[in-house]
């Protein structure tokens, strides 16, 4: 029986597609794709995430590399940006509020920067989850089985009594190597058809929200 609900956040309890954004300002395949690679796509990002080095640095080598191909303007503009697709997914806060209600408990494991999981522990729904490992407090990135491994036991969670919900297949995957069930979230729709065929069944009866905030 299932007890233990693990999220991640970018792609799923906020919404995070770097593909998207660079289209909405470039609408330019060949520059959506050199801008990806200079910067969500880059070494430096992952280095952000696991917590091996400081954003202002990052952001000074990802513009040092702009430079030398060509694209100061358009990696300038990321840096200035970015973090507006960082909304938060409505629908998956309802579906966590419901799920806590009937008694799960509720994690994250999170490939995160520092400053963002700052933002993102400011959320008003944060509190909803009992805890969890964002990737740039321990240096390890999913999908290393390692940062799984620690989550599992700070929180002293059985592998088979957990679930693991991620946008990123690989990720998935990784945690179902490990004996937890991985689901891969495309949509609400899938994710709670997902859920159901794990044994998880919501009511529809609307679960309260947690605390109104400025909208981020």
């Amino acid at each position: 029986m299932y007890k233990n609900i693990i999220f991640d956040l970018g792609g799923v309890v906020v919404d995070f597609n770097p593909r998207d954004f660079l289209m909405d300002y470039f609408m330019n395949k060949s520059a959506e794709d050199a801008v990806y690679d200079l910067t969500f796509g880059s070494k430096e990002w992952q280095d952000l995430d696991r917590g091996d080095i400081t954003r202002a640095a990052a952001n000074r080598i990802m513009l040092e590399n702009a430079a030398e191909c060509g694209r100061t303007f358009e990696v300038q503009t990321v840096i200035d940006e970015w973090e507006k697709i960082l909304r938060t997914k409505k629908t998956t806060i309802k579906t966590m509020c419901k799920l806590k209600l009937a008694g799960y408990r509720l994690y994250y494991l999170s490939n995160i920067a520092s400053d963002t999981m700052e933002n993102i522990k400011q959320r008003d729904f944060f509190p909803l989850f009992d805890g969890g490992i964002a990737s740039c407090d321990v240096h390890v990135n999913k999908p290393d089985p390692k940062i799984y491994t620690l989550l599992m036991q700070k929180y002293h969670l059985a592998y088979e009594e957990s679930i693991f919900v991620d946008d990123n297949k690989q990720n998935a995957q990784a945690a179902y190597n490990l004996g937890i069930t991985g689901i891969l979230y495309k949509n609400k729709k899938s994710f709670n058809r997902a859920l159901g065929l794990c044994g998880i069944h919501l009511t529809n009866r609307r679960a309260p929200m947690p605390a109104s905030q400025p909208q981020q």
